[in-house]
C-alpha cells in the first residue's frame, strides 16, 4: 500500500486577498519590497493567518552514518558523524552559534549514527548507519517507513511550541545519497548531480558520479517501478528519511519549514514525490555551492532565500535565513498604513 499522510492545501483566495490588502495598504510603492512580500504571502497561506507569525523558531539537525561511505566517496572518515553529533551537544559548531544568534531552539536527532546511542540527542535510531547501496538497499522497507513514521511524530511533538522549524542534517556520505536520490527522483544524470560534498578533488567526483551510476544500474528495477518510498529506502539514508517525514508532518500541522542546502533539499524532493502538497510548506533558505543544488531547485521550480556560496550543511543556511523572514513579517506587522501615517496614496495630477 502507498504511504500516505494528509496534507491541507494552502489554497484561499480569500486569505491571500486579504494579504494582498494589508500589503498594498501600508506606506510603501506596491510590491516595493519584493520577495519579502511572497515570502510573507507564504507564509500567511501555510499557517492559514492573515497575521503568520515566525517568533517561535525550531531547527532540527538529523544525523546518521551511510554504508556507501565504504566506497570512498568522503574526505572524511565516517567517525566524524559521531564526533559531529558530540560537538553539536556541546554547543561547538557553526550551527550552534548561529542558533545562539538569532534565537532559535536546536533538537539534535539521532536517527543511525554508528556505536551507542549518545546521551543527550533525540533518539529515534533505526541502526548503526545504512547498508552500501552499491551492494543492496540501503534500508529495508520497513526502516524507511519507520523514519518516516518517526520524522512525522517530530513534527507534531514540536509543532504546539514553535510557529517555524528548519531541517538540516549531517552524516558523512550524504551528499552521495542526496545525488543518488535526486537522480532517482528527476532523471539526473550522475554527472550533473555529485559534487565535491565534504571536499573530494576531481578524481574523487568522478568516483562519487560511478558509486551513484552503479547504484542507479542496481536498483533500476526500484526505480522503474515509481515507488518514491521505496527509492528512499534503496538509496536514500536514515537522517534523509527522517526528515523527509518531519516534512510531511510538519506541512499536515501547517507549520513552514526553512530547507538548508543540497542534503535537505534532496528530502524536500523524496516528500513531494510522496506528497506533492508538501511543497507549499516549504521555503528554501540558500542555493549551496554543492554542484547540482541549482538544478534541483529549478527541478522543483523554488527560489532560494540567499545565495552565499555555503556548503557546509547542519542548517547553517537555514538558520541564516531565518532573520530575513522575521524582518519581512515585521514589516508587514509594523508599517503604518497610509492612512495612520497620513500619507497620501497616490501621486497629485500635475
Amino acid at each position: 500500500m502507498p504511504f500516505q499522510i494528509e496534507i491541507p492545501p494552502v489554497a484561499n483566495s480569500s486569505l491571500a486577498e486579504q494579504v494582498n490588502a494589508r500589503w498594498n495598504s501600508l506606506t510603501k510603492p506596491p510590491g516595493s519590497l519584493g520577495r519579502l512580500e511572497t515570502l510573507v504571502m507564504q507564509l500567511a497561506l501555510a499557517e492559514g493567518s492573515n497575521r503568520p507569525t515566525v517568533s517561535r523558531k525550531a531547527l532540527v539537525v538529523f544525523c546518521a552514518d551511510h554504508g556507501v561511505t565504504a566506497e570512498g566517496v568522503s574526505a572524511f572518515p565516517k567517525a566524524v558523524t559521531r564526533q559531529m553529533l558530540l560537538n553539536f551537544l556541546a554547543g561547538g559548531a557553526a550551527i550552534n552559534v548561529l542558533c545562539r544568534q538569532f534565537g532559535i531552539a536546536p533538537f539534535i536527532v539521532d536517527t543511525g549514527v554508528d556505536g551507542d546511542p549518545i546521551p543527550g540527542a533525540t533518539d529515534l535510531r533505526l541502526g548503526r548507519g545504512t547498508s552500501n547501496f552499491v551492494e543492496g538497499p540501503a534500508m529495508s522497507r520497513e526502516q524507511v517507513e519507520q523514519a518516516l513514521h518517526n520524522g512525522i511524530g517530530l513534527a507534531r511533538e514540536i509543532r504546539p511550541n514553535h510557529d517555524i522549524a528548519a531541517v538540516g542534517e549531517m552524516g558523512i556520505g550524504n551528499t552521495t545519497a542526496a545525488s543518488a536520490l535526486f537522480c532517482t527522483y528527476s532523471g539526473t544524470a550522475p554527472e550533473s548531480a555529485v559534487g565535491p560534498g565534504t571536499g573530494v578533488d576531481i578524481a574523487g567526483i568522478r568516483r562519487k558520479a560511478d558509486v551513484v551510476r552503479r547504484a542507479l544500474v542496481r536498483h533500476r528495477d526500484v526505480i522503474d517501478a515509481g515507488d518514491p518510498v521505496a527509492k528512499l529506502a534503496a538509496l536514500g539514508g536514515f537522517e534523509i528519511a527522517t526528515m523527509t517525514g518531519f516534512l510531511l508532518g510538519a506541512a499536515a500541522e501547517r507549520m513552514p519549514v526553512v530547507v538548508d542546502g543540497f542534503i535537505s533539499s534532496a528530502a524536500a524532493v523524496a516528500a513531494h514525490a510522496i506528497a506533492p502538497a508538501v511543497l507549499p510548506y516549504l521555503l528554501f533558505s540558500h542555493v549551496s555551492a554543492e554542484t547540482a543544488h541549482r538544478l534541483l531547485l529549478e527541478t522543483l521550480g523554488v527560489r532560494p532565500i540567499l545565495d552565499l556560496d555555503m556548503r557546509l550543511g547542519e542548517g547553517s543556511g537555514a538558520a541564516l535565513a531565518m532573520p530575513v523572514l522575521d524582518a519581512a513579517v515585521a514589516l508587514y506587522q509594523g508599517m503604518a498604513t497610509f492612512a495612520e501615517g497620513g500619507v497620501s496614496e497616490s501621486a497629485p495630477d500635475e
